[in-house]
């Protein structure tokens, strides 16, 4: 009996040790420094994002999801209410992408700590999740996708530049 139970007992410390080390927080890190890749990297036409030609179809209907709420003015709760919305905060923009090629389903998260456990753990090849309790952001296809910028009510855009991303967890789609 004795036996059994330490077993189970050292199984559960093994599956929660493993759980925590798979989510991967990033400590005094910085999203990737946008490199073009011709062919496998979006890039910049105003403010816009324009697809790689390699990229899977669910990234080029992502990218083009984003564009249509790029400019969008930033709103505390925005894009939680309704699916298109006049203004996104930075859950309400991500979850609106995620949706809109079926990454979520119905799910319509609230708040950015929600992202914690989207997806799987760590870094995808077209698309990775940062998400921490505050903020949560993308990086699709070499661009950052984030709501987070200078100026008062800066709501959805695309950057080449990269950010402090300590603290968050990174999630991604497998395949993607």
């Amino acid at each position: 009996m004795f036996r059994v139970l330490s077993a189970l007992v050292l199984s559960i410390l093994l599956v929660s040790v493993n759980g925590c080390s798979q989510q991967q927080q990033l400590q005094n890190a910085v999203t990737p420094t946008y490199r073009y890749v011709e062919g496998y990297t979006a890039y910049m036409r105003g403010n816009k994002a324009v697809a790689p030609t390699h990229a899977p179809r669910n990234i080029k209907r992502l990218i083009a999801a984003a564009n249509k709420i790029v400019g969008r003015p930033y709103r505390r709760g925005g894009g939680h209410g309704r699916h298109h919305d006049s203004a996104y905060d930075c859950s309400g923009s991500v979850g609106f992408v995620l949706r809109e090629i079926g990454a979520m389903g119905k799910q319509n998260f609230r708040s950015s700590g929600e992202f914690l456990r989207w997806g799987k753990p760590g870094f995808g090849r077209w698309l990775t999740l940062y998400a921490k309790r505050g903020h949560v952001f993308l990086m699709v296809a070499g661009l950052r996708f984030d709501t987070s910028g200078r100026g008062p009510g800066v709501g959805p855009r695309w950057y080449t530049s990269s950010r402090g991303c300590s603290g968050f967890y990174v999630r991604h789609i497998p395949g993607l």
